[in-house]
This record gives structure tokens, sequence and C-alpha cells, in this order.
């Protein structure tokens, strides 16, 4: 599952895995601007955070991390609905992993300065996400966009450190070397 985090417009997508190959489940937005006080919007993040999670049962959740900007109090709200459906998703036992959102957009269009329609559009693409599915609020493709790169990320072999020079991968590896032949 991933989250793109807003206190106006929270986005959400659930993928399926199918052995290697994910799948939309769903998307959508949780609007949040109709509550006047900033704690009701916290409370409604948390509410439709753990709703969600208790419907699709997600394995793991993706949250897209907050980007530094100039507005102390605009980044001090985002963090704070970010903590709450961090909250919401561990209060259910689901593990946690943060993205920036560079990080987001590198892995699903392999520009990290690549625009929400861009990535929205190779989402739709990539997942074959026919155009009249596609939601109009593209806080849903971030989100999905996140849960995207966690598959990614989480799919990638792990690559132990090599050896600096043969003699040390020699002796790291000594039954890898041949016998010599007479």
């Amino acid at each position: 599952m991933g989250i793109d985090p807003g206190t106006n417009v929270m986005g959400y997508g659930v993928l399926g895995i199918n052995g290697k190959q994910p799948s939309v489940i769903v998307m959508g937005v949780i609007q949040l601007s109709k509550f006047e006080s900033h704690y009701l919007r916290l409370a409604r993040i948390f509410e439709r955070v753990t709703g969600l999670v208790e419907q699709y049962l997600p394995d793991e959740l993706a949250i897209e991390a907050p980007f530094f900007g100039k507005n102390v109090q605009s980044m001090l709200k985002l963090g704070r609905a970010q903590g709450v459906a961090m909250a919401a998703a561990l209060s259910r036992d689901i593990p946690i992993c943060e993205y920036a959102p560079l990080s987001i957009k590198q892995s699903v269009t392999g520009s990290g300065s690549a625009s929400k329609e861009q990535v929205a559009n190779m989402l739709r693409h990539i997942l074959r996400i026919p155009q009249e599915n596609m939601p109009r609020l593209l806080d849903a493709t971030d989100a999905l966009a996140a849960a995207l790169t966690h598959f990614y990320e989480t799919g990638k072999p792990k690559v132990e450190k090599g050896a600096k020079s043969w003699e040390q991968f020699l002796k790291q590896n000594p039954d890898r070397i041949a016998p010599r032949r007479k």
C-alpha cells in the first residue's frame, strides 16, 4: 500500500502482486479540505488509513517522505499528516518504508525531476491502467507510485560488497578455486 500524505488531499494506492507482476487493486484520495480544524483532518487521516488497512490487508506501507520546503508551518502540518498515517499502519502491525519524492519519480519514470503528470502516465503504461480509470487528482497516482517504488526496491537482490583485489577474493572464496591441472 502506498500513501502520499497531505493535509488537504491524501492519496492512497494498493498494489496486488501476482508472482513478479504488480497490478492495481485500488487507488483514490481522502478529501480533507472540508474539515476546518487541522486536528479534525488528522483524526480523519487516522480513521481512513486504519479503514483502508483493515479493508485491503496490505503486507507493507510505502509512504512518501516529506520534502524540505520554505514554509515551516506547511512542513510541520505535512509531517503530522504523515505521522498519523504511519501510526494508523503501525497500530495494525504494518511495516513502513519511506521514500523521498525524488526516489519515487526516479524509480517510476527514470528521472528524479519528472512531473506528477509524467509519473501518472508511466504508471498507466507500467500497470496497464485504462485511461478512463485514471484519477482526476494526481495524489492517488503519487501514492501508487510510492507502492510501486517499494515493490521495485524490495525485489532487488541484495548485493554483498565485493573483494577489493584478486588476492582478497581468493582468500574469501577458497571453494571457488579450481585445482591445478598436472
